[in-house]
């Protein structure tokens, strides 16, 4: 009985082990990419041919319903209190939240992606979405604090951080040379597809 037993066994311990590797196999692979930051490289009718930041060539489908805005600079002086912004940070040597770039939402986008949460732009960046409700001057920047629906935070903005709001945008924007960010989607044929960009103007490249 002993024989049969292990006979009978060792195929199920053997198919619970590949099952096992395969498991280990989904859960090792890496996460499809949101966004892609970069330059445009060609535009041919609704495809993107993008050159990401870390060297990476991307191939977009632009989505018929695709929303395009335009990113433009402003100052620090105008993220006024009441302004709904997103800043992204990171840790400073003091424990603080160091921003490496705010951009200001117009009016009609109040409310977009409303809290805090980790982002992907530098290592242990956050990107929080916030009204300002203080701001007070110092002798190198702002600090702002800023709340949100489940909590509050307060930023440093140097004078040297990048200060940017979002202006609208059209397709026409979409060519060789425009600094870009895409937020995209992985179709079944495993090409890419984009619904959402964000173009630089005047040369600029998105900071966020």
């Amino acid at each position: 009985m002993t024989i049969q037993r292990d006979s009978f066994t060792r195929p199920l311990i053997a198919a619970a082990m590949v099952v096992a590797s395969t498991f280990a196999a989904v859960a090792q692979k890496a996460p499809v990419p949101t966004r892609v930051r970069g330059t445009i490289e060609n535009a041919d009718g609704d495809m993107l041919q993008v050159k990401s930041r870390s060297g990476e060539e991307v191939k977009l489908h632009i989505a018929p319903d695709a929303r395009v805005v335009g990113v433009t600079r402003i100052s620090l002086a105008d993220i006024k209190v009441g302004s709904f912004v997103g800043a992204t940070t990171v840790p400073g040597p003091d424990g603080g939240n160091n921003a490496v770039e705010v951009h200001v939402f117009p009016e009609n986008m109040r409310g977009t992606g409303e809290g805090s949460r980790p982002y992907d732009l530098k290592p242990n960046s956050s990107m929080t979405n916030a009204t300002v409700s203080e701001s007070v001057v110092g002798n190198d920047g702002h600090t702002l604090l800023v709340k949100y629906k489940d909590g509050e935070k307060k930023v440093f903005v140097s004078d040297m951080t990048p200060v940017v709001t979002f202006v609208p945008g059209d397709k026409s924007e979409l060519k060789a040379g425009a600094q870009v960010i895409a937020f995209m989607k992985q179709l079944p044929d495993g090409s890419f597809e984009t619904d959402r960009l964000s173009v630089g103007r005047d040369g600029l490249t998105p900071p966020m």
